[in-house]
């Protein structure tokens, strides 16, 4: 597990984070709780499926009243399973809390649902035949991470090593952590499909969002922070 270390200003609570998360597992819990044949369906209906979304012979008015670009964010909030679930939420804390201190819990919203909307787009583009829906938060965190990427350049996490029966704690660049997580997601973007169908297109475009979206707020971050 990872640890953020060094902070230098008194922590408020992140209720943006805490209400994301819960959010995240809500959905998840009432879907498990559906039948097989009633799940599939809400999956199509409120995930991102690239061949719908992009359907060019829908009328406007069956677009606008299927509220097609809506799922680009509800779908956000739905995972497969236990891993993807968690895999993303252990992300989006590890990243998140930081993040939302600084940002502000209103800049930090405006991040998550924009920054997943648009890695979900990039993700439907490339695969913009599939008819499978481009579910979870994955691209939503990828813009978290890559906004702390630019937020804490010089940052330190802290990781647990298991070494048999002892637990080691090493102190890390984030930097570090991140080019290697940045790393795995080029190199699933080409063998990924060996794996599955994933869009891993939805982590890369999140994250160069969330680098974008943290240059662009520094100015507003100046402000807040000397108020």
């Amino acid at each position: 597990m990872f640890v953020r270390l060094e902070q230098r200003r008194k922590p408020g609570l992140p209720w943006v984070t805490i209400g994301l998360i819960a959010a995240c597992v809500a959905v998840f819990l009432w879907l498990a709780l559906l039948p097989e044949d009633a799940r599939t369906p809400l999956l199509r209906r409120w995930g991102t499926v690239p061949s719908t979304l992009f359907d060019a012979q829908a009328p406007v008015l069956t677009q606008l009243r299927e509220l097609r670009a809506a799922r680009l964010i509800t779908s956000l909030f739905i995972h497969v399973d236990w891993l993807h679930l968690t895999g993303n939420l252990l992300f989006l804390m590890i990243f998140g809390l930081a993040a939302e201190r600084v940002l502000g819990g209103g800049r930090f919203l405006v991040l998550f649902l924009l920054g997943g909307a648009l890695a979900n787009l990039a993700g439907a583009i490339t695969l913009a035949s599939t008819n499978a829906p481009i579910v979870g938060s994955s691209g939503a965190v990828s813009a978290i991470v890559g906004a702390y990427f630019a937020l804490f350049p010089r940052a330190r996490l802290g990781l647990v090593l298991p070494l048999g029966l002892f637990l080691e704690f090493v102190r890390v660049p984030a930097a570090a952590l991140i080019g290697f997580w940045i790393l795995l997601q080029l190199v699933f973007t080409f063998v990924g499909p060996a794996f599955g169908a994933v869009a891993w297109w939805t982590h890369i475009a999140g994250f160069a969002v969330g680098i974008l979206f943290a240059l662009l707020s520094r100015p507003a971050i100046a402000r807040r922070l000397r108020q």
